[in-house]
């Protein structure tokens, strides 16, 4: 992977809002050939056409829980662009609920989503990334795996995503000799829809979290993406960006 990423091709997934539409709006701006990818084909549609329709992308509607929406995703980019050189993890649910409520269908909501979707997607492009010898995939995690907050009970979510943090560890051991880099972002509190979606009405009411007290922004998780992207030398990393929600506690 060389150190621009121009002309590269860039699977993006949950790329129709916040963080995932942030991180393809970067490469799209970087001229990179870039494939979005989400659930719902109209917000997709809406967000390709509110980027200006760009030449430089393809846009693919599709249930990233089922492992043939990766294989989907891996063909339409060899069949448009003839390569793959970066996936971007980015699908993903998190919603709270108290351990003692979680059931069985929450459990699986968020493990075939977030653990399942990123698993096989992964699968999907990893071949055409071995016989190019070199790639990068980069995944979303969550800092809650490693700084739980008691009054934010998030069993359900937390433990797919830690999954990820410990499939990205694997990954990046078995696909070193081919030059696949595997790395995984752990943001903290973001400003984006998602904080809507779990009954955060204000997200800077969350900015005492962080050391910085501030909430991050979706172009600083997909400056941190780019970055990935074009390194040569960065593997099986779980990298925080959340301004100092893991590194310390704000008191008094």
């Amino acid at each position: 992977m060389s150190q621009d990423t121009k002309n590269k091709v860039v699977i993006v997934t949950g790329a129709s809002t916040g963080i995932g539409f942030a991180i393809a709006q970067f490469f799209i701006n970087k001229g990179s050939q870039v494939v979005m990818n989400a659930s719902h084909p109209d917000r997709l549609k809406k967000a390709y056409m509110s980027l200006g329709a760009p030449k430089n992308v393809t846009y693919v509607a599709g249930d990233i829980s089922l492992a043939a929406t990766g294989k989907k995703l891996a063909r339409m980019a060899l069949e448009k662009y003839g390569r793959i050189d970066v996936l971007v993890n980015n699908a993903g649910v998190f919603a709270p609920k108290p351990f003692l409520e979680v059931e069985e269908t929450d459990l699986e909501h968020f493990w075939k989503i977030n653990l399942k979707g990123t698993y096989f997607a992964t699968q999907a492009v990893v071949p055409q990334m071995v016989k190019q010898n070199g790639g990068a995939i980069i995944n979303i995690g969550t800092v809650l795996v490693d700084h739980a907050i008691a009054g934010f009970p998030a069993s359900a979510p937390v433990v797919s995503k830690g999954g990820i943090h410990a499939l990205t560890k694997q990954l990046a051991a078995e696909f070193g000799k081919d030059n696949i880099k595997v790395n995984t972002i752990a943001p903290g509190i973001i400003r984006s829809p998602l904080q809507g979606k779990i009954g955060v009405e204000n997200a800077d009411s969350l900015a005492g979290l962080h050391l910085l007290n501030r909430v991050g922004e979706s172009s600083e998780i997909a400056k941190t993406v780019y970055h990935l992207a074009q390194s040569d030398f960065i593997t099986g990393e779980i990298i925080n960006v959340d301004g100092g929600h893991v590194a310390g506690h704000v008191f008094g």
